[in-house]
């Protein structure tokens, strides 16, 4: 090997801060801005590679945090308004059924729909959903996130605005069918984005943005249901015609500047330097996608395939859809029939249940940030709390307390999803490996908004507590296969909330560790924490 200077690389146990007693905690560390120099990339020190090790002790602490900020203002706003409004786009069906109810310019009634007819319409639009999700995501890196992402947004408006001139429920059909198949794959595109730029450990607190700006669609959902519904028979257009023109356009405008704006990977973006470009990428675990990898590698999807943790995901996911998607879904109309109000009014009685969500996932979201709590235990505690709001709507004690349940349910249901991807993302490998696990998990699982709706049917109205009981169980086996998740991932999860509390303590005196977490979890006997 050549003679170079190298970064001091130590053990953690030789290193402490200047005055006090070492740290032990078993990860490997060098300083921060002593760049190897005459050591081609190809050669090993210490057991690590040189141009990756250069590349990583290249930035002091705080250029690091300054370039991370700079990073979520350049990817984060954009990719949750995106996520904000296909929730908008997707949930407005919920509000349309109530738009107008008992006077001709119902959608029900327009369309001489059944409640049972109705539910269909969730059914057509999350089959081409879950179908198109993993082939979609598989195209993301091909054609680049910002055009693909353009893509599904143009075309999903152009279909949310083909609702607009529907005259029966088979056109009606037809339109959330085709909506369905143009939104496929924005969800887990966002996801697998966030790869190529953050470390698993860091996606918490960036879904914790992502999601509180993503569900504040229930928030303006609520309002401009409310708006219209005032607003029916102007330019002989209903209500809920009003409501689907108004947020299809939006979502065409949004679609075409996200063409131009959103970040693709960290080397194509010319607001970093290359020092920077090399940062970002050397900071990742070796398992992350990266741009400069083959496009697609049949090899990782068949490894991913067999991977048990897929399925074991995935029936999380389908689980946890089925069992509360029907509730979300009914949401509007349970208060409805809760007999408060008017129906305009009942829609704005849905905000307090997005505020709350919203707070649910912001105060969830810091604590599980600090790794020291598993991450598994947050979703568990949202499920028991879960089942205790269904108990009781199927008691249904009165009306009060089945709006408080529905609140409080409702809103820690919306604080589970970001407890639950970064977890999820620890697990996955690579650029066709990552592309398909994610898309596999959010689509296949997804199955519940097809499903789920199908338990609320008419039979059960105006309680609903036959469909409750029948959640309560679901959410129970939900709970049962997060369990056992959780024992078979137990290695990586535990290692990798160690790694993150070394570097928030190695960040402090100026050091980058060099470890990795190393994927022991089907192993049967795990060699260690970490490596590069």
């Amino acid at each position: 090997m050549a003679t170079a200077k190298t970064p001091d690389i130590k053990t953690s146990e030789a290193i402490g801060d200047s005055g006090s007693s070492s740290v032990d905690d078993g990860f490997h560390h060098a300083r921060r801005g002593e760049i190897i120099d005459d050591v081609s990339g190809s050669e090993i020190i210490n057991g690590y590679e040189a141009e990756r090790m250069r590349a990583r002790t290249a930035l002091t602490a705080d250029e690091e945090r300054k370039l991370i900020r700079r990073i979520d203002w350049h990817l984060m706003p954009l990719c949750s308004l995106i996520f904000m409004f296909k929730n908008l786009d997707s949930d407005n069906i919920s509000n349309a059924r109530i738009m107008n109810k008992g006077t001709s310019q119902n959608i029900m009634t327009q369309l001489a729909l059944t409640s049972d007819e109705y539910a269909l319409v969730t059914v057509l639009y999350y089959i081409p959903y879950i179908v198109g999700e993993a082939p979609s995501n598989l195209l993301l890196k091909k054609f680049s996130p910002s055009h693909w992402q353009a893509r599904i947004m143009v075309t999903w408006g152009i279909m949310l605005a083909c609702n607009v001139a529907v005259k029966n429920k088979e056109g009606l059909y037809v339109t959330r069918f085709l909506l369905g198949l143009a939104e496929a794959g924005m969800f887990p595109g966002i996801i697998l984005q966030m790869t190529y730029w953050y470390r698993p450990d860091e996606m918490s607190l960036r879904l914790l943005y992502f999601y509180i700006w993503g569900n504040l669609s229930g928030i303006f959902s609520g309002i401009l249901a409310f708006a219209f519904d005032y607003a029916s028979g102007a330019g002989g257009l209903s209500g809920w015609q009003w409501l689907f023109l108004t947020e299809a356009i939006a979502t065409i405008l949004f679609g075409v500047a996200i063409w131009f704006l959103l970040p693709d990977f960290p080397q194509t973006s010319s607001w970093l330097t290359d020092k920077e470009k090399a940062f970002i990428q050397a900071r990742l675990p070796s398992n992350a996608p990266r741009a400069a990898e083959q496009d697609f590698k049949l090899s990782e999807i068949i490894s991913s395939l067999k991977d048990k943790r897929l399925w074991l995901f995935t029936f999380i996911w389908a689980f946890f859809t089925v069992g509360t998607s029907g509730v979300r879904f009914y949401q509007p109309t349970v208060i409805a029939d809760l007999g408060f109000t008017t129906i305009a009014q009942a829609q704005l009685l849905n905000l307090p249940i997005t505020i709350l969500g919203l707070i649910v996932i912001g105060v969830t979201g810091v604590f599980a940030d600090n790794g020291r709590v598993p991450r598994p235990v947050f979703p568990l505690v949202f499920l028991t709390i879960i089942l205790a709001c269904y108990g009781v709507m199927v008691a249904y004690p009165s009306n009060a307390a089945v709006y408080a349940a529905t609140m409080i349910g409702n809103a820690v249901t919306a604080a589970w999803f970001p407890m639950m991807w970064p977890w999820r993302v620890q697990t996955t490998s690579r650029a066709t490996g990552s592309a398909f696990s994610i898309g596999f998990v959010n689509s296949y699982g997804q199955i519940g908004g097809a499903i789920g709706p199908q338990i609320f049917r008419s039979a059960y109205a105006p309680r609903y507590q036959v469909s409750f009981a029948a959640a309560m169980v679901l959410v129970g086996c939900c709970m049962a296969t997060t369990l056992v998740t959780w024992w078979v991932t137990r290695r990586t999860e535990r290692d990798t909330r160690r790694l993150k509390l070394a570097r928030i303590a190695a960040a402090k005196r100026d050091d980058a560790i060099l470890d990795d977490v190393v994927d022991n979890d089907l192993r049967k006997k795990a060699d260690g924490p970490a490596e590069v």
